[in-house]
């Protein structure tokens, strides 16, 4: 565990702009609490103990503001950078020096059993309020950009920017 908060804290000093200290990598950036508390979570699901895992994810989402369901399987060095309200599904995956920024879900689009959750590749990016829907794919190096809604994979290195909307006109009586 210890050097994993080495290693986490290492990607967030290489990747934050603001250049934290240890000490305040350490104990003041609440993605990296969310990520051991979600390895803890983790491995109390995957041994049978769902309702612990359950509670130790609970009590992390409040301590951090960042969901992550202990069901969700998760690379190496994910840096959530200002993650409140950070949302991460149950049959969610996501691999290697991933960068996640607030407000960012990546949830399902059914309530039906099985995968409904999207796969996230490594060294990709998403931008803030993005939300990343169903079981789709999203290929390595892609980027999201902030407030995207992607229902449909997206190819190795690519830039989504898109933001769908549907305009409406509300009428009176």
């Amino acid at each position: 565990m210890v050097m994993e908060i080495i290693e986490i804290g290492r990607s967030i000093r290489a990747r934050d702009p603001a250049r934290p200290s240890w000490p305040e990598t350490v104990f003041c950036y609440a993605g990296l609490h969310a990520v051991m508390w979600h390895r803890l979570a983790h491995g109390l699901w995957r041994r049978g103990w769902r309702g612990a895992g359950r509670f130790v994810s609970h009590l992390s989402r409040f301590l951090t503001g960042i969901e992550i369901h202990p069901g969700a399987t998760i690379g190496r060095r994910l840096f959530i950078d200002h993650g409140m309200g950070v949302v991460i599904g149950e049959t969610a995956e996501i691999s290697d020096d991933v960068l996640i920024y607030h407000g960012v879900t990546l949830g399902g689009l059914s309530g039906s059993p099985g995968k409904r959750h999207p796969t996230i590749a490594s060294n990709v990016s998403i931008g803030a309020g993005a939300q990343v829907l169903g079981p789709i794919t999203i290929g390595q190096g892609a980027r999201i950009g902030a407030n995207a809604v992607v229902t449909r994979d997206v190819s190795h290195y690519f830039g989504y920017y898109f933001v769908k909307f549907k305009l409406g006109f509300w009428g009176f009586g």
